[in-house]
């Protein structure tokens, strides 16, 4: 399906058309993404799981029990959910980061050129005044954006369940200080916020997959399968010395920023690895793209 060119542009200078060409190309990626019934299945899903971790942990202690009994079991936090509902929020993060979260971030990226190519409609975005740079740029940004949109369902999700099944007040941080509890849904904002961001390197390289292939299954498949296997990789001892460079290293950093002060070494170079896979593949990308020769 064609996207026509926006009403108006005709009568404004070329510059402004193009800016206004580019904002209305990107409202139409985002709308095109989130009108997708499999987008809004992969948030179904990610909503679902810190309600179902909400209930377990409920129904685990409701005879007065405790979950992990301190013995760091099960995901990072979830010991302290029974005192604070807030904590779900970061439990159901750091159970989502390492494959839910990615994964469905690596499905839309991998669909995002490859599937307009197999359903046919790249061309048609490229005969408009767009240019395949735009087009890129807007498509990466949609993808960015379902990043925070994802991250936002998870924690929106996890607030909500973790307030009517448990407690909320004041957070006592890793570091042991005791925090209000306003001060503690910042953080937890700021988390959410480190947590979008960190998925930007694996968008951009389920992008870059995305320009190799006419095939949106094959591209959404080899991204999910690279994921998998990087994450596999970082588990293994013996490669310690490339660990820091496998883009879901720093995925639990976000961590340190329930910590007083707050230690920003890990967090900043989780941010600058995401910031050089952007730069790597977004690059790659481009250059695959704008060589590629569209027939379908």
């Amino acid at each position: 399906m064609s996207r026509a060119e926006p009403a108006g542009l005709n009568g404004a200078g070329p510059a402004a058309a193009r800016r206004l060409w580019g904002l209305s190309l990107f409202r139409s990626e985002v709308s095109t993404v989130f009108r997708r019934w499999r987008t809004l299945a992969l948030l179904g899903v990610l909503a679902a799981v810190p309600v179902l971790v909400g209930i377990a942990v409920k129904i685990e202690t409701g005879d007065g029990g405790s979950v992990g009994q301190g013995d760091g079991s099960g995901p990072a936090f979830i010991s302290q959910i029974t005192n604070n509902g807030l904590f779900l929020v970061f439990t159901s993060l750091a159970a989502t980061l390492p494959f839910f979260l990615p994964m469905a971030i690596g499905v839309v990226a991998g669909d995002s050129i490859a599937g307009e190519a197999g359903a046919g409609t790249l061309r048609y975005l490229l005969v408009a005044p767009a240019g395949r740079t735009r087009l890129l740029l807007a498509k990466f940004a949609a993808t960015v954006a379902f990043c925070c949109v994802a991250t936002l369902v998870v924690a929106a999700s996890a607030l909500a369940v973790g307030a009517l099944l448990f407690p909320l007040g004041e957070v006592t941080l890793i570091s042991g200080t005791t925090v209000p509890f306003t001060d503690g849904l910042l953080r937890t904002l700021l988390i959410a916020g480190v947590a979008a961001l960190s998925l930007t390197g694996i968008a951009a390289l389920g992008l870059f997959v995305s320009t190799l292939t006419n095939s949106g299954i094959a591209a959404m498949a080899t991204t999910v399968g690279l994921l998998i296997t990087v994450q596999i990789l970082d588990q293994f001892p013996q490669l310690s010395a490339v660990q820091p460079y496998l883009f879901p290293h720093y995925w639990l950093s976000f961590a340190d920023l329930l910590r007083d002060p707050v230690y920003w070494d890990q967090l900043l170079r989780n941010l600058g690895l995401q910031a050089l896979y952007v730069a790597v593949f977004g690059s790659a990308a481009w250059a695959r793209f704008t060589a590629k020769d569209i027939t379908v």
